[in-house]
């Protein structure tokens, strides 16, 4: 079984997905991490990636290309992208939402703790609300404007999770407990 994860900036994707994968024994791929090096080669932050990115459909499709040929070469994995499940349909699709304030004090934390330092430097729980805002608006330009579709629509989705209040081990029991249900 493949399970794509897919949610907003600081819904706890990568989080989740490791746990999830260690839960399932399963192999773990991020397109996150994958766009991270991919900007990281260029000299951009992750954030002037995206942007370069709504000019440029390359930045995107390098990284959904590798997610369907995964998705069309191999089994029982667990990936966490964005659009991830629009490449591998045959997917457990997974979106966890996230309240953008909860979002931000996430990201700052996780910058404050010298996690991801490919993203742009962060000076204040303010400025990374803006950047969890100018991320997500982003993320739906070049989705829609690529690929015809709004990627946090419930309507794509098998499990659709808010992880607002919810400590990432309570998300992976919520998402096994929703694949047990699914025929």
């Amino acid at each position: 079984m493949i399970i794509t994860i897919s949610g907003h900036a600081g819904s706890g994707k990568s989080t989740v997905a490791n746990l999830l994968a260690k839960k399932l024994r399963y192999k773990r791929y991020s397109v996150g991490d994958l766009r991270r090096e991919m900007a990281q080669k260029r000299r951009m932050t992750l954030e002037q990636y995206n942007k370069l990115g709504e000019k440029d459909k390359k930045t995107d499709t390098e990284a959904d290309k590798w997610a369907k040929r995964l998705g069309e070469t191999q089994n029982n994995f667990v990936i966490d992208g964005r659009v991830a499940w629009h490449f591998i349909p045959h997917s457990f699709k997974v979106f966890l939402d996230v309240n953008q304030k909860v979002a931000a004090q996430r990201s700052y934390k996780d910058h404050l703790a010298g996690k991801r330092t490919t993203e742009k430097a962060l000076h204040s729980l303010k400025e990374a609300l803006q950047e969890i805002k100018a991320r997500q608006a982003s993320d739906v330009k070049r989705y829609k404007k690529y690929y015809g579709i709004m990627y946090d629509s419930k309507k794509h989705f098998d499990f659709y999770y808010d992880t607002s209040n919810s400590a990432p081990a309570k998300a992976v029991a919520q998402i096994l407990k929703a694949m047990k249900k699914k025929p």
